[in-house]
């Protein structure tokens, strides 16, 4: 005799499988938050020239030294409404290439300060958050392009070498005796053209801060070496940008702009998911959506298999013929029918054959057991008009097959 075979592990266990569904639940999440999030967590150490990047290029540097000062100093990832841009300076810092209709898509702000761009720049390998200057930038050439919305003109120019400019003020925003000293600055970049009012100009009459004569909250910074990180790094070129920051904001706060950029927050199906006041339907959904799992996995008995969709055999021709005396409401017309079935029972069950179940043999037995004749049951059949008769005579004929046949109830 061989001996019983024994029995094989599964293959998988349940604890194993279902860790590995926590597993990838929990990692979809995840990842489905950190996508609707991304903007948000991208903090600007690209190294580009934002409010966010604090390389030598990027404007961090200027808005510590504002909120240093007491001054209320907000990156925004957002376009501002058009009550907050009305109380604020908004800095924006766009590229040479992007499209002038983007500067246009902004609410009319108390003044707006456009901080032109400068440099070539290449991101370190080597230490992230840093970068290597390349050049100047070579698109100066579109300033007109982009500038074009708020002026008829617009020419950016650079001054060779390194110097030591400074600036005066045109009479306007800026005082005539107004001496603004600058440090070290290579290639100090100067605009002009029609349709801009110089607001501070170099030692040379070359304008570096003006506004537009189109549209008086617009205001053009040439030089980004005022506000970036290599600029406020140098005490004159810092007094010199938050000059430029004061005389425009007034006594309201700045606005750093970050969407130009492309750390706009995100306003997608994720995002709003997952937010009030759609985050109460987020969690029921979860919620839902565990408790079927648990459901799943705690299955009560075997699979149910399915049936038929038309059903074969006599009882399913029993059911259909039910279905359409009751649908045409004939019911009590088989009340006849049913004493004449009742009588056949008690006579199987009292007198041993069908055949005895006569009128004559059935009125004897009553009387012997103390029923009620057969006939009157009949009588009362006939006169049957409602469902409800026919219940009720159902309920009498059991009481009374019974009472003929001794059954227990």
């Amino acid at each position: 005799m061989s001996e019983a075979a024994a029995p094989q592990a599964p293959a998988f266990s349940p604890r194993v499988i279902l860790a590995l569904v926590l597993v990838g639940v929990i990692s979809f999440s995840a990842l489905a938050v950190l996508s609707a999030y991304a903007p948000e967590i991208r903090a600007g150490s690209e190294g580009g020239g934002n409010a966010l990047s604090g390389s030598a290029v990027g404007f961090k540097g200027a808005v510590i030294l504002l909120q240093a000062r007491g001054v209320p100093a907000v990156v925004s990832r957002t376009r501002p409404p058009a009550e907050a841009a009305a109380r604020s300076l908004l800095v924006l810092t766009p590229s040479f290439l992007d499209d002038p209709k983007e500067l246009q898509a902004f609410p009319p702000a108390a003044a707006t300060l456009v901080v032109l761009d400068k440099w070539r720049w290449a991101d370190d390998p080597k230490r992230k958050g840093f970068v290597v200057k390349v050049g100047p930038e070579p698109f100066t050439e579109r300033a007109d392009r982009l500038l074009k919305p708020f002026a008829a003109s617009s020419t950016v120019a650079k001054r060779k070498g390194v110097s030591k400019p400074v600036l005066h003020g045109t009479g306007t925003v800026f005082a005539e005796g107004t001496y603004l000293p600058l440090a070290q600055i290579e290639g100090l970049q100067t605009i002009s053209g029609e349709g801009w009012i110089p607001l501070l100009a170099d030692e040379q009459g070359r304008p570096v801060l003006v506004r537009s004569k189109k549209t008086p909250h617009l205001h053009v910074l040439a030089d980004p070496d005022l506000l970036n990180t290599q600029g406020v790094a140098k005490l004159d070129n810092a007094r010199a940008g938050m000059a430029v920051i004061d005389a425009l904001r007034g006594d309201g706060g700045v606005l750093f702009d970050v969407t130009l950029n492309g750390y706009k927050r995100g306003q997608g199906l994720w995002r709003m998911m997952l937010e009030p006041p759609w985050l109460a339907a987020t969690l029921c959904a979860v919620a839902a959506a565990v408790l079927m799992g648990l459901h799943a996995l705690a299955r009560f008995g075997p699979a149910r298999a399915r049936g038929r969709a038309f059903a074969l055999g006599k009882r399913a021709l029993v059911d259909n013929s039910a279905g359409l005396v009751r649908m045409a409401r004939k019911e009590h017309e088989l009340a006849p029918a049913y004493v004449g079935l009742t009588k056949t029972l008690v006579g199987r069950v009292a007198g041993g054959t069908m055949a005895s179940a006569d009128d004559a043999w059935l009125a004897r037995l009553a009387r012997t057991r103390g029923a009620d004749d057969s006939e009157t049951l009949e009588r009362e059949a006939e006169r049957a008009r409602s469902r409800a008769d026919l219940v009720a005579l159902a309920r009498k004929l059991y009481a009374w097959r019974l009472e003929m046949t001794r059954e227990r109830r």
